[in-house]
């Protein structure tokens, strides 16, 4: 399956399951946290939001596949936001984040740009992640799920974290069923959460195999549909030498957040082939026929599962900042070992991040 460029849910493999200090940190959440400190938070987000949405029509798409990649990680504490820098190689450097659009990083930016003029030094660009989400999900025709705030932002963001952490787009149904249930995430969980794949588009080189020689005897996957399969051959066909070419994941409604996609994988127009497993999987196509027959319970369960998504390993308190800019830690952190630990160091290297344009334009 492929979110946007790549699959959805292939942003959800590492949550740990719940402890007492992750339980502790959540129950510092609350939904009303910036009420008196920076009362137009909601209104400043959304504001922007909107007029992103209304100029760039992909930004929702874009903003939801960052917020899922961030999440996976180090947890939903804006680490992936994080820019390198001489020292450190971050998150969003890694191989598989580097396709992330522009314009989910540039939102975000313009809401914290916002917000530090309105109530400097209060809300985390984690919060704003979150929230700049669910906003554009809503805008976009989707649900609108409620949230908690007082996330803090990660002090960790590193290249070399991420392998391993993330699914791929050759992953068969079993080992993605597998990654799911050791994180404590279900089998509908998966389907719901790949429910939205109805935005967003993926690069040609995530379904190619589908397209061209794709076995000794079919030279398209025989599961797509004729018709599609020739459009996307055309559409394709200079993706060795062009890397930008891409197709919509829903091509019937591309730009609304609807159960289109499962009507979709019933029809043969499923885009990648972990889409299409989806449907001819016994285990998951109970729950691709029930989304397909009934979006509100579509959107029910994709509510709540990425309200679920939302709490992944947040930080609170002592063990984040609040970023005075959201591509940059407020102090450099010094190397990291493998146990999240700080190295013992006598040479602070000068935090060249502040001095670093944003990159997401």
């Amino acid at each position: 399956m492929a979110f946007y460029s790549h699959s959805l849910f292939i942003t959800l493999l590492t949550l740990v399951l719940p402890f007492p200090a992750a339980t502790a940190s959540r129950a510092q959440l609350t939904e009303n946290y910036y009420d008196k400190t920076c009362p137009k938070f909601n209104e400043i987000v959304h504001r922007i939001v909107t007029e992103k949405q209304i100029a760039t029509p992909t930004t929702a798409a874009a903003v939801l596949r960052l917020f899922f990649h961030d999440c996976v990680l180090e947890g939903c504490d804006a680490s992936l936001l994080i820019a390198s820098n001489s020292f450190n190689k971050a998150e969003r450097d890694a191989d598989i984040n580097v396709a992330i659009p522009g314009d989910g990083f540039d939102v975000v930016t313009r809401i914290k740009t916002a917000l530090e003029l309105q109530c400097p030094g209060v809300v985390s660009c984690a919060d704003i992640l979150s929230a700049a989400a669910r906003n554009l999900v809503n805008m976009v025709g989707g649900p609108h799920y409620t949230l908690r705030f007082g996330r803090k932002d990660g002090l960790i963001s590193r290249a070399d974290r991420v392998e391993g952490h993330y699914a791929r787009t050759n992953m068969t149904i079993s080992e993605i069923i597998n990654l799911f249930s050791s994180i404590n995430l279900s089998v509908q969980d998966l389907v719901a959460l790949s429910g939205a794949h109805t935005i967003g588009f993926s690069h040609c080189n995530e379904f190619a195999k589908r397209l061209f020689n794709f076995s000794t005897t079919a030279e398209t996957d025989p599961a797509l549909n004729r018709n599609y399969a020739e459009g996307l051959r055309k559409l394709c066909a200079n993706y060795t030498t062009n890397p930008g070419m891409s197709a919509f994941n829903d091509v019937m409604t591309p730009g609304k957040f609807d159960n289109l996609y499962f009507q979709n994988l019933q029809r043969g127009l499923g885009l990648l082939a972990t889409d299409n497993a989806l449907v001819t999987d016994p285990r998951t196509k109970p729950f691709v026929d029930l989304y397909a027959a009934d979006q509100a319970k579509f959107f029910e369960d994709f509510g709540q599962a990425i309200q679920r998504v939302s709490l992944m390993k947040v930080k609170t308190g002592k063990h984040g900042e609040v970023r005075r800019r959201c591509d940059a830690f407020n102090n450099l952190q010094q190397p990291q070992d493998s146990n999240n630990k700080p190295q013992d160091s006598n040479n602070k290297p000068q935090d060249l991040n502040k001095k670093k344009k944003n990159s997401s334009a």
